[in-house]
């Protein structure tokens, strides 16, 4: 199983620091008032790219820089966040970036990455579907390609519970959002780096529930669909290499519903005044559906990002939860 120790996680941050900031992690009052517990929030919404992928775009380059001076690009598959890291690292690095997403895509998410330099390109009714194609597209032009799940996605990803954990070691838990996986694996390695016994909970929807499917049955669990408006969540397959890690590593896999994350997204506007997308705001709803078994606990959730688009974002104003 992977692993890293605290001098990998060092390197990985001092490399991820030279283009991302840390990221605070801040006690809100109000928040902690209204569920019941001490909660502190990860913002991984201030990152440079408004989320947390940014810090695996940093390191994955690097390692390919090192590893296949020669490559001329990459190619990958994506939901929004993951495209908009690989596309500012790959052409600060003076590298090619095609970039697949689904159809339907966030249309906030697709312009970031065209800002970014992303070549984007449509295909496909799902994440998963797009991958497939990206993964053909990458062996045709000659073009690395970025899976959704890679050590050097991982080290750097994990930087931010690195961050967390090292400013807050008396964590109880620790809630973080399960797409692909490699945000709860960063953090699940993070903490044994640490020698800690933070309890790490995923979470995923109830319309996206493979990877908790997949930890009640002991082995990969696909689903037909993965129909929720928290599209950084919304996967069908489950990746192998993930499952290895959050199978042993996390305490429990919670779900959420699409209400429940609207709720939840509605909750940090109105005690942080910070903006929250669907999957940014899921560790939250899930501390929220265990808020009696948290009372009084000190609690870490991740704010995996804030890139929503502003027609759903008004929905979630308005106290409706968006249609897929």
């Amino acid at each position: 199983m992977l692993r890293f120790t605290a001098d990998e996680f060092e390197v990985a941050s001092e490399l991820v620091h030279r283009l991302v900031p840390p990221t605070p992690q801040r006690h809100w009052p109000l928040l902690s008032n209204r569920v019941g517990a001490e909660v502190w929030v990860k913002h991984e919404n201030h990152a440079p790219t408004g989320a947390f992928k940014v810090r695996g775009g940093i390191t994955f380059i690097d390692w390919l820089k090192r590893s296949q001076p020669d490559c001329p690009g990459i190619c990958t598959a994506t939901r929004g966040n993951h495209g908009q890291s690989q596309a500012l690292a790959a052409r600060a690095a003076g590298m090619r970036a095609l970039v697949y997403v689904p159809e339907g895509n966030s249309v906030e998410k697709n312009a970031a990455m065209e800002a970014f330099g992303a070549e984007l390109v449509v295909h496909g009714s799902d994440f998963d579907t797009a991958k497939e194609e990206a993964m053909r597209v990458a062996e045709a032009e000659g073009l690395a390609v970025v899976p959704p799940f890679h050590p050097e996605l991982v080290r750097g990803v994990g930087t931010y519970g690195w961050e967390l954990l090292n400013a807050l070691s008396d964590l109880d838990t620790v809630y973080v959002p399960i797409g692909c996986g490699s945000g709860i694996c960063g953090t699940i390695l993070a903490r044994d780096a640490l020698g800690l016994s933070t309890r790490i909970v995923g979470v995923v929807s109830t319309e996206a529930a493979c990877a908790q499917l997949s930890v009640a049955a002991g082995k990969l669990v696909e689903t037909n669909s993965a129909a929720t408006f928290a599209d950084g969540m919304a996967v069908r397959v489950p990746v192998a290499e993930a499952f290895e890690i959050y199978v042993r590593g996390a305490d429990r896999i919670v779900t959420v519903s699409d209400d429940e994350v609207a709720a939840a997204m509605r909750l940090y506007f109105e005690t942080t005044h910070n903006l929250s997308e669907g999957a940014g705001a899921a560790a939250l709803a899930a501390l929220c559906q265990e808020r009696e078994a948290m009372a009084g606990r000190k609690v870490g959730v991740v704010l995996s990002g804030g890139n929503v688009d502003t027609d759903v974002f008004r929905t979630v104003l308005e106290g409706r939860t968006p249609l897929v």
